[in-house]
């Protein structure tokens, strides 16, 4: 696909971090960009900045997905290019005893279920939205009308300690991957997801210092953490390169998550 001035994008948790790296990697192309986030001022910010808009959408929410969806075609016609980076994490062993009375707990369902919703299930909501409208695109060459990036994460195969849902959630982006772009095959829309590892994000420019040392340290190579505009370079290649499809693309300096 070549990403111009007639391409229209919508990229989800595009307000910071990974999903802004991309707005703004599609938006130098000359891509227009919807972005999708809960973050309005943040989100606002960067629309002004890149020349796209701002939707305000909570992805577990049909009804405000629909809505961003219809404000982003609106002003920039149909999408031919999502891509999803809105999620969350949590942490909490699936059962453990109390230090301090010896009480036996368990992760409750309900912190369980919310990254569910946000990280596996919103992703499909949108994807699914998104490529209902590609399918009203004519197709261009060889038939393409589209093509979707989804995010996980290294969790989903290495999982640490507290992980059981954000691995679950993202273990379930990985799983539905192929199934996806085998689904729309046909219609001539391509899915592939990325596996970052660890990325200097707002999350992680929280830490203190000596924390990220020690997570860049524990990188392979490069020794650092990885960089928003290396995730954003990546998805822009799934999305031009036409032949790229079904494809879960580890991007981690081949770090491997030991238990904790």
């Amino acid at each position: 696909m070549k990403l111009d001035q007639t391409v229209s994008a919508v990229v989800t948790g595009a307000a910071s971090g990974l999903g802004e790296a991309t707005a703004r990697a599609l938006a130098a192309k000359g891509v227009k960009v919807a972005i999708f986030d809960l973050q309005k001022d943040k989100g606002e910010a960067v629309a002004a900045d890149i020349g796209g808009i701002f939707c305000e959408v909570n992805v577990t929410s049909d009804e405000s997905v629909d809505a961003g969806f219809a404000r982003a075609r609106a002003a920039h016609g149909q999408e031919s290019v999502l891509v999803c980076c809105a999620g969350t994490a949590n942490a909490m062993k699936t059962a453990s005893r109390s230090r301090e009375d010896g009480s036996i707990g368990h992760f409750s369902l309900e912190a369980f279920n919310w990254v569910i919703q946000i990280n596996l299930v919103g992703t499909f909501r949108c994807v699914a939205k998104s490529a209902a409208g590609m399918l009203t695109l004519a197709p261009g060459a060889h038939g393409a009308r589209g093509a979707i990036v989804m995010t996980a994460s290294v969790a989903a195969e290495d999982g640490q300690i507290g992980q059981a849902a954000y691995s679950a959630s993202k273990g379930g982006v990985v799983g539905m991957t192929l199934p996806i772009a085998r689904d729309l095959m046909s219609e001539g829309i391509r899915v592939n997801t990325i596996l970052p590892g660890i990325f200097n994000t707002p999350l992680m420019q929280g830490l203190p210092a000596p924390v990220k040392d020690a997570l860049a340290t524990s990188v392979p190579f490069p020794k650092r953490l990885g960089n928003p505009a290396e995730y954003a370079g990546l998805a822009l290649t799934m999305i031009e390169n036409d032949y790229f499809n079904g494809e879960d693309v580890r991007l981690d300096g081949a770090i491997r998550m030991a238990p904790r």
